[in-house]
């Protein structure tokens, strides 16, 4: 295996470069509106289409956590991985329909704002700088961390310099605002779509190659039936299977999918609805425009989560097989390491093996996903440290031009700490798990906290609190006393335990009368249209077709 880019793979990721850059700065200076303005540059208001809205809700989640972090799930577990992207799409439906009408008709541009005015500016505040550290220390770290180790893995330059270079890009990107993100996060998921396909397309060629007898695409698919039966199951039952664990032994593959529990118990859709309809990085570009092309553009962005699993997980399954059956010395020996299995190694392994041209369009879709969503998540933390932080404590009289600076001196700090910690994530074994798991300590209180707000006008800010403290406490002390319990299910426990302790206190406090900064509830705002049904349906069809068929 030869680490490194060709002439040709470099001149396939200059084109890359200099199409992105060029639209992002015409985007910059003809795009909406000239003059500074801070909610044009945080929420791109009234400028993005429902393509740009889909697009760059795709392009922010689909990241080195998805290309790196599933592919190296989907060796470890199998297709079982798909869940976090195929619920992901029926889960974007559930936002669109309940979650967005209630922010746009409630003037909402924040989470802490919501939380301001629902609850109060107290429980805000607590909750503006925990999200800050977790979207630095989880979020853009994991991404630094996996997009530099991949790079370092096609390039042969060191985790530093790869660390470094798309950091620099991402706040070339970033400081533009949120309009540049959005419409240049078109040509990015484009770019990692068909780049993506195209390593798929590839992984199952060679597979065919190395394993059968090279007649092409379906034997690629055929051999990864015969041969990993194990890996074709979307449910799994406790002790059915141990799996590599990316630190030299083995687990038990129910402890990370626990099987149907995960939906009864309600882990996998506290996971998802926290993370699409309560995450300042996944509302925040819908946040600008109508309910009418919000909830199309997150329809479209539904779809494209359908399509995920062709890009992320079946290469991952390829790189199974050749490893299993020792058929590829480069897949065999780039995923070991020192005698232990590292999942994680997969699909950069796998990069290495592409022809030359082909190696650059996939290092320009890898590229493109790494920093798509660096740049949307840096502009998240750049929002709720302006409007929710420096203006409530530090000046509370800033113009629009000083906004817009404390905005982007915000992102290049954030980036600074990420960069600087993101080596040490080295030390964990599997870092989509390390990403799902310690956002799992607080996903559940914050859903119950935003649930109960938008819905039940008894809900009070001392139940929120509550709610929030003991998601944390008891997600940690469930973790300790009973290690071997899935995050997943401790997820959906901790959810249903934070919901009762909110209503209780609410009851208590309330005395049975409803809050004065209850939102407002209408029937109405839950309509859809007959174009938002028919895509819903189809939605919700393929994810039962694929588990009715791989169950």
């Amino acid at each position: 295996m030869k680490l490194g880019l060709e002439s040709l793979d470099y001149g396939i990721f200059f084109v890359y470069f200099v199409i992105v850059a060029s639209y992002g700065y015409w985007v910059y200076k003809n795009k909406g509106k000239q003059s500074a303005d801070s909610k044009d540059f945080f929420l791109a208001e009234g400028s993005l289409t429902w393509w740009a809205i889909g697009a760059s809700i795709i392009a922010s989640n689909i990241s080195a956590e998805q290309f790196i972090g599933m592919s190296g799930q989907a060796f470890q577990l199998g297709i079982a991985i798909s869940v976090y992207e195929l619920l992901g799409g029926v889960s974007l439906l559930i936002v669109a329909v309940y979650f967005l009408p209630m922010y746009l008709n409630n003037k909402i541009y924040t989470m802490p704002q919501f939380l301001a005015k629902r609850y109060n500016d107290r429980l805000a505040t607590i909750m503006a700088v925990f999200w800050l550290f977790l979207y630095i220390f989880v979020n853009l770290t994991s991404i630094i961390y996996l997009g530099g180790l991949s790079l370092e893995k096609m390039t042969g330059f060191s985790f530093m310099s790869c660390a470094i270079f798309l950091t620099v890009f991402a706040v070339i990107i970033t400081l533009g605002g949120m309009k540049v993100i959005g419409y240049t996060d078109v040509i990015q998921v484009v770019c990692l779509i068909f780049g993506g396909l195209a390593t798929t397309y590839l992984a199952l060629q060679l597979l065919s190659d190395r394993v059968g007898t090279g007649s092409g695409l379906f034997e690629g698919f055929s051999l990864i039936a015969q041969k990993a039966d194990s890996h074709l199951h979307m449910i799994f039952e406790k002790g059915e299977y141990e799996v590599h664990d990316g630190r030299g032994g083995f687990m038990d593959a129910y402890n990370q999918l626990p099987g149907i529990m995960m939906f009864i118990i309600g882990g996998q859709w506290v996971n998802n609805l926290n993370y699409f309809g309560c995450n300042q990085y996944m509302t925040q570009r819908a946040l600008g425009a109508d309910i009418k092309t919000a909830r199309r553009g997150v329809l479209f962005a539904a779809f494209l989560k359908m399509l995920m699993p062709f890009i992320v997980v079946l290469p991952g399954l390829a790189a199974y097989v050749l490893f299993q059956e020792n058929a590829e010395p480069a897949i065999v020996n780039g995923i070991t390491q020192n005698g232990i299995v590292k999942p994680d190694n997969a699909y950069p392994v796998l990069l290495n093996l592409l022809p030359v041209g082909l190696k650059g369009l996939a290092f320009a879709a890898l590229t493109a996903a790494i920093v798509a969503s660096l740049a949307g998540k840096a502009n998240s933390i750049s929002t709720i440290y302006v409007l929710d932080i420096h203006q409530k404590f530090f000046n509370k009289n800033l113009t629009e031009k000083q906004t817009i600076w404390t905005g982007r001196m915000a992102i290049i700090v954030a980036f600074i700490i990420a960069l600087m910690v993101s080596p040490l994530l080295a030390n964990f074994g599997q870092a989509f798990e390390y990403i799902q798991v310690y956002t799992g300590y607080i996903s559940p209180g914050i859903l119950s906290i935003f649930l109960l707000g938008f819905f039940w006008k008894k809900a009070t800010a001392n139940g929120a609190l509550a709610a929030a403290v003991l998601s944390v406490v008891l997600s940690a002390v469930i973790a300790k006393v009973y290690p071997d319990f899935p995050f997943m299910n401790r997820m959906g426990v901790v959810f249903w335990i934070c919901s009762l302790v909110h209503i209780g206190i609410s009851l208590l406090q309330a005395k049975g009368k409803d809050q004065e900064n209850a939102f407002e509830v209408r029937r109405e705002w839950f309509k859809v249209d007959n174009t938002f049904k028919i895509g819903a349906v189809a939605v919700c069809v393929i994810f039962v077709v694929i588990y009715a068929i791989f169950w």
